[in-house]
C-alpha cells in the first residue's frame, strides 16, 4: 500500500511555495508563530508571553541548525509566511529511528485552502528521505479538526494524554497519533 502522502504534494496555485525555511525567515516565523500561540493558545505547550521573550538571534540559529534532523517546513502566498509545520529527529540512539511534528498552523485567512495538507504533505516526502527515520510522531488537542486531516495523511492514533495541558484551570486532552514511513510496526513477542 502506498502511504497517502507518499511522492505527491496536493494541488496548490501557482502563487502558494512550500519549502524550508531559513535564517531569513526568522521574522516572518516569529510573527506567525507568535499569531499561532495568541489565537490557539489551547492548541500549543508553549505560550506568546514565552514565545515573546525569544529574540530573533535564537530563531535563526534555529532555523539554521542541521536540516537532516531538525527543520521547518513553510508555506508562502507570494511574500507572506501563511502556514508552518517543524519537524525535530530523537537525538538518543535508541530512538533516532523517530521524529516529531509539532508547531502546525495555517493563518486564519488561508484556512481551507489546502496549505496545511500542502505542508503536511511535504514535510514526510522531506523526513522519508532522511536514512533511519520509519516514524514521525505527532500531538494534537483532541478538539481540533486537525485530527481529521492527520488521518487522511495516514496518521494512525496510539493515545491520549488526559489533562496534557492546563490554561488557567482549564485542561486540555492531547491524542497522540503516528506515521510509519518503513514497513509496518512489528510487535515484541515473548
Amino acid at each position: 500500500m502506498v502511504p497517502p502522502w507518499s511522492g505527491k504534494i496536493h494541488y496548490l496555485p501557482d502563487t502558494v511555495k512550500i519549502r524550508l525555511l531559513n535564517p531569513g525567515d526568522a521574522p516572518a516565523y516569529w510573527a506567525l508563530r507568535l499569531e499561532a500561540l495568541e489565537r490557539e493558545p489551547e492548541a500549543f505547550s508553549s505560550s506568546a508571553e514565552e514565545h515573546r521573550t525569544l529574540g530573533l538571534d535564537h530563531v535563526r540559529g534555529r532555523l539554521g541548525s542541521d536540516p537532516a534532523d531538525s527543520f521547518i517546513m513553510g508555506a508562502f502566498v507570494g511574500r507572506q509566511l501563511a502556514g508552518m509545520a517543524a519537524f525535530v529527529r530523537e537525538s538518543k540512539v535508541k530512538v533516532r529511528h523517530k521524529g516529531f511534528i509539532f508547531g502546525v498552523f495555517v493563518t486564519e485567512a488561508m484556512r481551507g485552502k489546502g496549505i496545511g495538507r500542502g505542508v503536511l504533505e511535504a514535510l514526510p516526502d522531506r523526513v522519508a528521505h532522511i536514512e533511519g527515520i520509519e516514524q514521525i510522531v505527532l500531538s494534537v488537542t483532541t478538539q481540533s479538526a486537525a485530527m481529521g486531516l492527520y488521518r487522511s495523511l495516514g496518521f494512525e492514533s496510539f493515545g491520549c494524554e488526559r489533562r496534557a495541558i492546563k490554561i488557567g484551570r482549564r485542561y486540555v486532552d492531547e491524542e497522540y497519533m503516528v506515521l510509519y514511513l518503513a514497513s509496518p510496526p512489528c510487535h515484541n513477542r515473548t
